[in-house]
């Protein structure tokens, strides 16, 4: 054999055989087709393959998200700050103030330097408290919500009427209605603004005079109706200095009791550990710092009626509000 035709020999590619060793034709048109099917259903399978492992990271992360952002409302871990049945001078608890009152214009004296979360029973007297829930009935009477939360404001006139709000004032001069508000209930109103306004000032170490009501303060209703717009979702974890921009100091003054008047509803502070509630009590007053040092929110109302009155404070004079009167 010549060396050329050792070299084709050696160069050439060895032809396909089948299992008995016989060579087989790789030109048969069969043969392609059957080899171009396998690699169609390999990539096939590799692109199944790939689209079920994005859906299950997808759902594990979906699973994931929703036990992170449920974990906040999570009732196995609560903790209970204060319980309606015990009645307390006051109870404090410190937490360190956030650094988002850095993002804020400084007011000296007043600006938080301590914060925390306090609750006081005894501020207000039971017969204090039934009258301005008398109030709140009253006014809310003439208008309500659709969803399960309606608000009374004696500052602006704010009143949930339906999916929106109207002005109570305007509403009973209109109407001529009489007996709707009283001298006497407004005397009471900035007596007891008065004593919570006291009461933020002394806790926290700042000057009373540099502490002023702003708005939004106003009385709720909370009922087990469902939610129809988004002023009906209470529930939802907030930082209340976010929410509203003029708050410095939360307060709310209860005027119904848990367990009695109605279930649910109690306020929740969320911490890194655990939550912690308040449980209102007619009378009970609780106050803290607005920053994100108090996320909270409120659980839905089971069943009953919920009164209380949201008492806010600002330390800058230019989110002032004055104390509301008889309006003619």
């Amino acid at each position: 054999m010549s060396v050329r035709s050792r070299k084709g020999k050696r160069g050439a590619a060895a032809a396909p055989q089948d299992r008995n060793g016989s060579e087989v034709d790789s030109s048969t048109p069969g043969r392609v087709g059957d080899m171009s099917q396998q690699a169609e259903l390999q990539r096939a399978q590799v692109v199944t393959t790939k689209r079920i492992l994005l859906r299950v990271t997808f759902i594990v992360l979906t699973l994931v998200i929703v036990g992170l952002l449920s974990g906040q409302g999570d009732q196995s871990e609560l903790t209970t700050f204060v319980s309606q049945k015990e009645a307390v001078q006051q109870r404090v608890h410190n937490v360190p103030c956030s650094k988002d009152y850095k993002k804020y214009p400084h007011f000296e004296g007043c600006t938080p330097k301590r914060c925390g979360r306090a609750v006081m029973d005894g501020l207000v007297t039971p017969v204090e408290a039934a009258q301005l829930q008398r109030i709140a009935q009253r006014g809310l009477a003439l208008g309500g919500s659709n969803g399960g939360a309606s608000i009374l404001d004696l500052h602006s006139g704010a009143l949930s009427k339906g999916d929106s709000f109207i002005n109570v004032f305007e509403l009973v001069k209109r109407n001529n209605l009489k007996n709707i508000f009283s001298a006497e209930d407004f005397s009471l109103y900035r007596k007891v603004k008065n004593r919570i306004q006291s009461a933020v000032a002394t806790t926290f170490g700042i000057q009373k005079d540099r502490l002023h009501l702003t708005h939004p303060t106003f009385f709720s209703r909370m009922t087990t109706k469902p939610a129809q717009t988004i002023h009906d979702e209470y529930w939802h974890p907030h930082i209340d200095k976010e929410t509203y921009g003029s708050f410095d100091y939360t307060s709310l003054l209860y005027l119904t009791d848990y367990g009695h008047d109605f279930t649910g509803g109690r306020f929740v502070f969320v911490d890194k550990e655990t939550n912690s509630t308040v449980e209102p009590r007619t009378g009970r007053v609780s106050f803290f710092t607005s920053g994100s040092e108090n996320l909270h929110f409120v659980e839905k109302v089971a069943s009953g009626t919920r009164f209380a009155i949201t008492v806010s404070f600002s330390c800058d004079p230019q989110h002032a509000i004055q104390d509301p009167d008889l309006k003619s």
